[in-house]
């Protein structure tokens, strides 16, 4: 039998969660899956039941996942190399067949088993079913050392970028009560698979789905000031300033600008929260005070 205080507990965390139910019931919600998240045995399952649940109020999760460390640890197994440049995998033709199989495949066939085992209805994807990815070939330049040098061309392989998004199969999926986990592989004009930011397919696919928000999982708290505490709510305004003035800085500016970038394509909010903590989506959306950062239009 429950004891009085904790029933009383439980009960305001119940009337806490109601109103935000309320709120995106029926709206869609697009969660980038990856870091911590995505290897340590209880935040994977912890992460399925969030999905599971957040379906069975009549929201309309859909998951894109990352995958890089099992990639890479597939590729020191087959005794290949991995060169990155600016953070971005060099990636060959031999090097996109182990990323298909990693992310198409394991990784991607493992978070749907396990939304599954806990009462969901998953279905997996890459860019390549359905069409629904369609990328270009990335070339980075970089300056000359000297002025009079022309910019040296790099060629990275199989890394692209999106070039569009034809959402019909994900919403078909939604509307059939089930939920779209994708890996992020898009396919070019001539066929070629290319491996794409997961970030950066999460925020794509949120802004055509017109999403009412996109959660991107990290393995910090959020955003951090320069005295190392979190910021919680910040607008695309106060962004630009923290980047200018080096707050945020490295790996999170992609991630912040993948960020902006869905809002001014009219994604409603987008959460930078912390994948380390168990429940870290459900706390995010139905409590009060969350476990990231929230950013927001204004």
């Amino acid at each position: 039998m429950l004891k009085e205080k904790n029933a009383h507990q439980i009960a305001h965390v119940l009337i806490e969660a109601l109103p935000y139910i309320q709120k995106f019931k029926g709206k869609t919600v697009v969660i980038k899956f990856g870091g911590n998240a995505m290897i340590d045995e209880e935040l994977k399952h912890s992460f399925a039941r969030d999905i599971v649940l957040m379906k069975l109020v009549g929201i309309n999760p859909v998951v894109v996942h990352g995958g890089g460390p099992q990639i890479g640890n597939l590729l020191t197994r087959l005794g290949k190399t991995s060169e990155f440049i600016d953070g971005m995998r060099v990636t060959d033709s031999e090097t996109m067949d182990v990323v298909e199989m990693v992310l198409g495949g394991l990784v991607n066939k493992e978070i749907v088993n396990m939304i599954n085992q806990h009462g969901g209805k998953a279905v997996g994807l890459t860019g390549k079913d359905g069409n629904f990815i369609h990328a270009r070939k990335i070339n980075m330049t970089r300056a000359g050392a000297s002025i009079d040098d022309a910019p040296e061309i790099i060629d990275l392989g199989h890394v692209g970028e999106v070039s569009s998004i034809d959402p019909a199969v994900v919403e078909m999926l939604g509307d059939s009560n089930f939920i779209p986990v994708i890996a992020p592989i898009g396919v070019g004009k001539d066929g070629r698979s290319y491996n794409i930011n997961a970030d950066l397919v999460a925020g794509k696919v949120a802004e055509v789905l017109k999403a009412e928000k996109l959660m991107l999982l990290t393995n910090i708290p959020g955003i951090m000031d320069k005295q190392g505490q979190l910021l919680t709510g910040l607008s695309l305004a106060d962004i630009d300033s923290l980047i200018a003035d080096g707050t945020i800085f490295g790996g999170m500016i992609p991630k912040t600008r993948c960020a902006t970038d869905a809002l001014k394509g009219g994604v409603t909010s987008v959460h930078i929260i912390d994948g380390r903590v168990n429940h870290a989506v459900l706390l995010e959306l139905f409590t009060d005070q969350g476990v990231g950062t929230l950013l927001h239009r204004r």
